[in-house]
């Protein structure tokens, strides 16, 4: 997959592009309702014999339009997002730096810069996918604003058990330490990426060491608890428990930074400073406060249990669709 970053003003002209079928969308998560709408964009670019693209936008929108958000966490930070487009066999992932002046354009001038300009033929997006200055152009409108141009095919609504499949449900799922669910609306595993890094090493000394991971991006971290997890490290993956909050047994949460902490079972290699994924799984508990190591010993030994119990089964075995 050729991945274009995009300043606005551009200077590309329809010739620097072969005829294209564009999949628009922010696309955080890549979840399945995503999906159908880039797939919609394959098809019709398997169909006429043309490449296939997706355009999504970086930043996220918020972080220019709202006077509060100044930085936002993604369930795929951009990294992510390529990842998994170009696993789908897209041809190219255009991508447009989202600014102040871009998001002032007009949504006829939207259609006629980054569409019929970029040799756009054939627009797939969702039913309330909005474009130009104040989210005024729609799905409906785009063959207009293209002179009747531009092919446009609207994708319905993804429901999964009477709720729309979406970015922000995923969202409130993940705050929730709901990762289970998550799963079944990504159509895999919730991820996030690292680095391991030192820590305090008092895990080493209760007799279950940990890899304090640093999360190199963006991501939408999980609630606060204890979760069965599985880390892939050096192209392995391992299974483990995972805890992410403040320790409150040795600390007090207001002065420490949170910290996203995986004990691995059967595994005693120094990692530091490896690159990690950690796949998240389910939630084991909430965080707590326990009045003694002994105490706090035996809880770990409770939830490597019940991650090991969880490991048995085959999850590859899991319904993903």
């Amino acid at each position: 997959m050729k991945v274009i970053n995009i300043q606005h003003p551009h200077s590309y002209k329809k010739h620097d592009f072969p005829p294209l079928a564009a999949a628009l969308g922010f696309f955080d998560g890549v979840h399945k309702g995503h999906k159908k709408v880039i797939m919609a964009a394959k098809r019709a670019a398997d169909e006429h014999g043309i490449k296939s693209a997706v355009m999504t936008f970086d930043p996220h929108p918020s972080v220019v339009l709202s006077q509060e958000a100044g930085s936002v966490n993604y369930i795929t930070p951009l990294e992510d997002k390529i990842k998994y487009i170009s696993e789908l066999g897209i041809d190219y992932m255009l991508i447009i730096r989202f600014t102040s002046a871009f998001a002032n354009l007009l949504p006829e001038q939207f259609v006629q810069t980054y569409l019929v300009d970029l040799n756009v033929r054939y627009v797939s997006a969702g039913f309330d996918f909005t474009y130009g200055k104040f989210g005024k152009g729609k799905v409906s409108t785009i063959s207009e604003h293209s002179q009747g141009t531009l092919q446009v095919m609207t994708v319905p609504k993804l429901e999964k058990d009477g709720e729309k499949v979406s970015s922000t449900l995923i969202r409130e799922l993940l705050a929730e330490g709901r990762v289970h669910e998550v799963s079944s609306l990504l159509g895999r595993f919730y991820t996030t990426n690292g680095t391991v890094i030192h820590g305090e090493k008092r895990g080493r000394l209760l007799g279950f060491p940990t890899a304090n991971v640093h999360l190199g991006h963006d991501y939408i971290v999980p609630k606060k608890g204890v979760y069965a997890v599985r880390l892939l490290v050096n192209q392995q993956w391992e299974n483990g428990v995972c805890n992410v909050g403040y320790k409150p047994t040795f600390h007090d949460p207001e002065k420490v930074e949170m910290s996203v902490e995986v004990h691995l079972m059967d595994f005693d290699r120094s990692i530091y400073g490896e690159k990690v994924i950690i796949e998240w799984h389910l939630r084991i508990r909430d965080e707590q406060k326990f009045n003694g190591l002994d105490q706090l010993k035996e809880q770990i030994l409770k939830d490597k249990e019940t991650s090991l119990k969880y490991f048995q089964r085959d999850i590859k075995l899991l319904d993903f669709s």
